[in-house]
């Protein structure tokens, strides 16, 4: 079944909004087993969804629209799909009754205009709306199956998933089942090297791979009618996973590996501080946005000069005057003190040059030693990155977190 997405608003085109509606429009359809072979963004301009939409509809068997649907008068989108399909519109009195039910129960004055949103082509369905005032419209017409959707993406979503995706199942017996590989300390380069001749080869399963700041997520999709031989499909491409990255593949899902460390610190009743100089406070960041953490994650510190490298880690002066705050030997003393200051089970420090200035030729952009310190052993890590300074940053914290992690396992 071959799937289109049309998204309707200016402030797309302009770059005010971003159009969130499309890509999780285009997940969920995906990993459904539904095909998605055009998006097209365009503003609120009556004449060009006109083409835009005839073009659709004459290529693919389901049309989702999302946007301009509410009140005001460049919300023309169902006016022109319902001029486009010659069908006329209606008042639907239950959403009338509705929308004044939304605007009494929050204390709002109703103004007439709300009432436009009401009018649906005879013929269509009001899909009700949880979120917000403007319903959505089902229309079957020529084979093809139009759903116009609101382009708030909480109205959108709930209005997407509770009508449009139940509706789409049901005319399927097709599965789709897929499986991720969440790989650290690979680039994207190198992970496509290690599976090209799998990716070569691919017809069912099908391989994607796709790359973050300092790690990389495979997804391997198989497809059919029966779950059992999809899985049994899907197995021998594990194995092969497991056999070529190992525990270098530290998730199977959609999950960060900020979360992966998290899990393990729990299971594992563990504990683990964070020194950060050039990451300002990014890997500490991650970490307290998982709920719960605060049995596991005990202290952060930010020491992003070298005065407070000296008071708040005791980093020697000799060692800054000597090898300077970018240094295999100052990474070592601010992990090493930190387990003193912390007493935590894991404890990480990085320090490094996000840019764009502060470079040299000994000591270009980009520079980063990570250090870990855990069981009485430290290991530090020299790091080259390019890219901005955010970046940087961000793959320097998930290069710390990768060597917390494998910390973590190797804990006795």
């Amino acid at each position: 079944m071959n799937c289109e997405i049309i998204c309707v608003g200016t402030e797309l085109l302009t770059g005010d909004t971003l159009n969130t509606n499309s890509q999780y429009i285009a997940r969920e359809l995906s990993k459904n087993g539904f095909s998605v072979h055009f998006q097209t963004t365009l503003g609120d301009n009556p004449g060009r969804l006109k083409d835009v939409f005839e073009a659709a509809v004459k290529r693919s068997d389901v049309v989702v629209v999302t946007g301009g649907l509410g009140p005001t008068q460049d919300d023309l989108t169902k006016e022109t799909v319902a001029a486009f399909f010659g069908m006329s519109m209606q008042r639907d009195e239950a959403q009338v009754r509705k929308m004044k039910q939304h605007f009494d129960r929050r204390n709002y004055v109703m103004t007439d205009n709300n009432f436009r949103q009401c009018d649906i082509p005879v013929g269509a369905k009001a899909i009700n709306n949880t979120q917000g005032t403007a319903p959505g419209i089902h229309i079957e017409k020529n084979g093809v199956s139009v759903f116009l959707l609101p382009g708030p993406p909480s109205e959108m979503k709930a209005m997407f998933d509770l009508y449009v995706m139940p509706i789409l199942k049901n005319r399927t017996s097709q599965l789709v089942i897929s499986r991720y590989f969440n790989i650290c300390d690979f680039g994207e380069s190198m992970v496509e090297e290690m599976i090209l001749d799998l990716v070569n080869h691919q017809t069912n399963p099908t391989i994607a791979t796709y790359a973050k700041p300092g790690e990389v997520l495979v997804r391997i999709t198989a497809n059919g009618t029966d779950a059992a031989a999809i899985n049994g499909l899907l197995d021998k491409y594990s194995k092969e996973m497991d056999r070529r990255f190992g525990r270098h593949i530290f998730a199977h899902a959609q999950k960060t590996l900020a979360e992966t460390v998290g899990d393990l610190l729990l299971k594992k009743h563990r504990t683990m501080a964070t020194a950060e100089s050039c990451t300002g406070g990014l890997i500490a960041s991650q970490m307290t946005a998982i709920p719960g953490i605060s049995e596991a994650f005990k202290m952060g510190v930010v020491t992003y000069s070298n005065e407070a490298k000296m008071r708040l880690l005791d980093v020697q002066k000799k060692t800054l005057d000597r090898v300077g705050a970018v240094s295999e030997e100052t990474a070592r003393e601010m992990c090493e003190h930190l387990a003193t200051l912390s007493e935590c089970d894991v404890n990480v420090s990085v320090t490094g040059i996000a840019g764009p200035d502060g470079g040299s030729a000994e000591k270009p952009v980009g520079l980063v030693y990570v250090g870990v310190h855990a069981d009485g052993r430290t290991r530090i890590e020299k790091c080259k990155f390019a890219g901005s300074r955010q970046t940087i940053q961000k793959r320097s914290a998930n290069k710390a977190l990768c060597m917390v992690r494998e910390a973590i396992l190797n804990l006795q």
